[in-house]
């Protein structure tokens, strides 16, 4: 299950430069990157995650969370181990910081063409790479995109956007959307709580809309840590200078990993934060992980009424088939 790795390049010393990411990982022969799966050995660079499945179901596109692309459809959802943050709050911190944490590399082998025959028998309209990091198994989740897109099945990144400008670039032609985590915006918060910095992410946001890939966004409120009515309104005014119809998925914490001692984020605040970014102008912010809120459904733009209600994950009424308000005849931003 290794394979070479795209995107880096051979030094004299015998050492690799990591072209994947924002780390940029110097390699020495015999070791790896942050990532924990991209390995040195004899002068080769090696992801060692090529078709190594941890992780691999059916989910709601709405999971993901997509609100604006294909609503109510399937998305075919994977992941391999390994990632190149290292955040305290990780909900998936098993298989993500598995092989940093000493328990290997496990995974089903399975080819790109068996994950597209399986998504396409169940009638997935996407393919998620999701769960963990896709960047660091980003040969297998090219290979497996590029057969996709030749059957009319869409792609969807759910990453941190930490990926590097020719990793964006060499992917986007097959990417039909992307969920971006923009886990904060104070530069502390990336370096002490992920192992990473906030820039990379900004310059990967603007590429993914400078590129016509659909871009949806999601923010994690952790109280005390980015929860700040100063710092949701920054995001927010960075959001809506991306554009105003960008949807933004303010979600619930609840205690895990590293931060058990911390509460979960009251409905109150993520109230405030919708507030916050409807103030700034954004068309759709949505509250996460409170199934029922009403800040889960989606409401036209012009007219202000109900398009698509949902609880959870699971879509309740149907949404306009043309993606135009039926009532006043808006547009809805998305693909559908």
């Amino acid at each position: 299950m290794t394979r070479e790795a795209m995107l880096y390049e051979s030094l004299p010393d015998g050492q690799a430069r990591c072209l994947l990411c924002a780390h940029r990982c110097l390699i020495k022969e015999g070791r790896r990157g942050v990532c924990g799966v991209r390995e040195m050995s004899e002068g080769t660079l090696y992801s060692l995650v090529y078709g190594a499945v941890i992780a691999e179901n059916v989910d709601p596109i709405e999971k993901k969370p997509f609100f604006h692309l294909f609503p109510g459809s399937l998305s075919y959802s994977l992941a391999t181990v390994g990632c190149n943050f290292r955040c305290r709050f990780c909900q998936n911190h098993e298989i993500s910081q598995l092989p940093r944490e000493g328990g290997g590399i496990p995974g089903r082998d399975v080819s790109p063409a068996e994950i597209v025959a399986r998504a396409d028998a169940l009638g997935a309209r996407t393919i998620a790479y999701t769960y963990t990091e896709p960047t660091v198994f980003f040969e297998y989740a090219y290979d497996i995109a590029r057969l996709a897109r030749k059957r009319g099945i869409g792609n969807v990144f759910v990453t941190n956007g930490y990926m590097s400008e020719e990793a964006l670039t060499t992917i986007s032609p097959y990417l039909t959307g992307a969920n971006v985590d923009l886990k904060s915006f104070r530069d502390e918060f990336y370096r002490q709580q992920c192992g990473a910095r906030l820039q990379p992410v900004l310059d990967t946001l603007g590429r993914m809309k400078a590129a016509g890939i659909w871009l949806e966004v999601t923010t994690l409120l952790i109280p005390g840590l980015n929860d700040s009515e100063e710092e949701i309104d920054q995001i927010a005014a960075f959001l809506a200078g991306l554009g105003k119809e960008t949807p933004w998925h303010v979600s619930r914490f609840h205690p895990c990993y590293q931060t058990m001692g911390l509460p979960a984020t009251s409905r109150e605040r993520l109230r405030l934060a919708r507030e916050i970014g409807r103030a700034r102008g954004l068309k759709y912010v949505y509250i996460g992980n409170i199934p029922g809120d009403e800040g889960e459904n989606t409401f036209c733009s012009g007219c202000g009424r109900l398009l698509v209600g949902r609880r959870g994950f699971f879509v309740q009424e149907s949404m306009p088939r043309d993606g135009v308000c039926m009532h006043c005849g808006t547009p809805l931003d998305g693909i559908f």
